[in-house]
C-alpha cells in the first residue's frame, strides 16, 4: 500500500525551500506568530512524483479500463478538448472583467446555448447549474416560479420508479411533495396509472427518456397530452440524452423543461465528484424564470443581462462551470450535427451488441431491445449464495471497472450495463466473456472466490457500513 506524505517525510528530503528575503516594512504582531513551523512533509522532488504517480496506478479511468458505468455515460475524452480548455486565452479571465473584455468567452457560451436548443428542441438555456442534479432543483425551481406566477398551488411532483436516481431528492430539495409512479416490468408509464395520480396539485412528472432499464417510452405522446391537460408539466432528466441525439429531440416529444448533462453526453471527464455541468432548457413560455445573467447580443456585441426581474436569481456564482461548457462546445463543434447522429446509433448499436450475447443466459427483465443501455437480474444464474455486489467486486480483479449495480431499485440484483459509442466490439467481447465467466462459472463452481473478491487490488473488501458510518477523513501520526 502506497504510504501517506507523512510518513514518507525526512528532514534531508525537500524539493523547495521557499524562503522570503525581502525586508518587509510592517511588523507582525507578536500573538499573530505561529509558535511551530508549518510541518509540511519533506520529500524530494523525484521521490514526489513517483508517489503521484504509483497512486495514479491505482485508479480506475477510461485512460486505463473499460468503464460500463450505467446511467452514466462514461465515454471517451477528446484530448484536445483538454488542451483547448488549457488554453491561457480561457484561464486568464476573470468572470468580475467587464463583458467587453470577454467577448470571445460569451461568445462560446451563447453558441452553445444555441447548439443546445438546436439539439434539445427547446428555446432557451442557461449554462449556469454546475451538475446534473443541479440542473433539476433549477429546473424544478422554475416550474414552481412559472406556478406562483399564474397564481396556482401546485405541490406535487410525480416521480416514476424507473426514473433516474436523484430526481426525488432534487424535487424535495425543491420543496415538493414527491407522488411515485409504478412503472411496467420495463420501465415504462402506464398512462391510466398516470392519469391516477394527475390531480390540481401536480406541477410536474419528472421522466427520463428512455429510462433507466434502457428502454424508450413509446407512448410518450399519450403522456404528455394526459400531463398537459391536467395544466401541469413535463420534466426531462437529460441523463440518456446520449441515446436520442440526432433522432429526437424532447422539446418535440412535450418536455417543457430539461437539463443536459454536459459532462456526460458532450464528453468530458467526470465521478468523483465532478466536474460537472447541467445546463437547463425550457420553453419560451418559462424564459423568463431562467437563472441571471443571461448572455445576451446586442448591436454585434455580447452583453450580460442581470436585469430580469421573474428570473429565479443566480443559482451559481458567476457564469457556470467554464471549462466544461469549453469542452462541450468544442466537442460538439468537432462531430457537427451528422456525427453527435452517429455517436447516439453507435451507443445503442454497442448496448444492443452486449444485450445479445447476455439474454440467452442471464435473465432481461425489460426484453430483448434496449436503447443505449439495459439491464441484468443475474439472480437465478448466480449460485454458491454469490450476489450482484460480489460479481462487481470481481470484476476489479479482471481489471475493469464494475458496472452500476441494484440500481434501478425496480430490478433484483440489477446489473445496468452502458457501454457507450467509443469502445471497440474486441473491448466489448473480452467484458461479455469475464461477466459470464464470474456469473456463469465462479459462482457456481468457485462461489467463496467470488465473495473474497477482490483479492489482487490495491484494496481488499471492505467492510462498506462501517466505512459509511464511521469514516476516516484525518489522518493521525499513529
Amino acid at each position: 500500500m502506497e504510504k501517506l506524505l507523512n510518513e514518507l517525510s525526512s528532514q534531508s528530503g525537500f524539493a523547495y525551500d521557499i524562503k522570503c528575503d525581502v525586508e518587509a516594512d510592517f511588523s507582525i504582531p507578536e500573538n499573530l506568530k505561529r509558535k511551530s513551523d508549518l510541518g509540511l512533509p519533506g520529500i524530494a522532488e523525484n521521490d514526489l512524483l513517483r508517489h503521484f504517480t504509483n497512486l495514479s496506478r491505482k485508479n480506475y479511468a477510461l485512460s486505463t479500463v473499460f468503464y460500463p458505468l450505467g446511467s452514466c455515460t462514461m465515454k471517451y475524452n477528446p484530448l484536445i478538448n483538454e488542451r483547448i480548455a488549457k488554453y491561457d486565452a480561457f484561464n486568464s479571465i476573470h468572470p468580475c472583467q467587464p463583458a467587453e473584455t470577454m467577448q470571445g468567452i460569451l461568445e462560446i457560451m451563447h453558441g452553445l446555448e444555441k447548439d443546445l436548443c438546436e439539439i434539445s428542441g427547446m428555446d432557451n438555456f442557461s449554462l449556469q447549474p454546475a451538475a446534473g442534479a443541479h440542473g433539476e432543483f433549477t429546473g424544478l425551481l422554475i416550474i414552481a416560479a412559472h406556478f406562483r406566477s399564474i397564481k396556482q398551488k401546485r405541490t406535487k411532483i410525480i416521480v416514476p420508479d424507473s426514473a433516474h436516481g436523484t430526481n426525488p431528492a432534487s424535487a424535495a430539495f425543491a420543496g415538493f411533495e414527491i407522488v411515485p409512479l409504478k412503472s411496467e416490468p420495463d420501465g415504462s408509464i402506464d398512462v391510466s396509472k398516470l392519469k391516477e395520480v394527475l390531480t390540481n396539485e401536480v406541477a410536474a412528472i419528472m421522466l427520463t427518456v428512455p429510462n433507466t432499464l434502457g428502454v424508450f417510452e413509446s407512448k410518450m405522446r399519450e403522456i404528455a397530452k394526459a400531463v398537459h391537460e391536467n395544466g401541469s408539466l413535463l420534466y426531462y432528466d437529460g441523463a440518456n440524452l446520449n441515446a436520442l441525439m440526432g433522432f429526437a429531440r424532447p422539446g418535440d416529444l412535450g418536455f417543457d423543461v430539461m437539463h443536459i448533462n454536459l459532462h456526460k453526453t458532450f464528453s468530458t471527464p467526470h465521478g468523483g465528484g465532478g466536474p460537472g455541468s447541467g445546463p437547463v432548457g425550457v420553453k419560451s413560455f418559462l424564459e423568463r424564470f431562467l437563472p441571471v445573467p443571461r448572455v445576451e447580443k446586442k448591436n454585434k456585441k455580447y452583453v450580460l443581462n442581470y436585469k430580469k426581474t421573474k428570473s429565479i436569481g443566480a443559482v451559481k456564482s458567476f457564469f457556470g462551470n467554464f471549462p466544461v461548457i469549453l469542452r462541450a462546445y468544442a466537442y460538439i463543434k468537432a462531430l457537427g450535427g451528422n456525427g453527435l447522429k452517429n455517436a447516439s446509433a453507435q451507443a445503442v448499436l454497442n448496448a444492443n451488441y452486449m444485450l445479445a450475447k447476455f439474454k440467452d443466459k442471464i435473465n432481461v427483465p425489460a426484453g430483448t431491445r434496449c436503447m443505449h443501455e439495459f439491464v441484468l437480474s443475474p439472480k437465478a444464474a448466480l449460485g454458491g449464495g454469490v450476489r450482484t455486489l460480489d460479481v462487481a467486486k470481481r470484476l476489479l480483479d479482471y481489471g475493469y471497472y464494475a458496472p452500476t449495480v441494484y440500481f434501478p431499485l425496480i430490478v433484483e440484483e440489477a446489473v445496468m450495463i452502458e457501454p457507450t459509442e467509443t469502445e471497440s466490439k474486441e473491448t466489448l467481447d473480452k467484458f461479455i466473456e469475464t461477466l459470464n465467466k464470474i456469473i456463469l462459472e465462479e459462482s457456481v463452481n468457485e462461489p467463496q472466490k467470488v465473495k473474497d473478491a477482490p483479492s489482487n487490488t490495491p484494496v481488499t473488501r471492505l467492510n462498506e457500513v462501517e466505512a459509511a458510518r464511521n469514516p476516516i477523513l484525518k489522518w493521525k501520526n499513529r
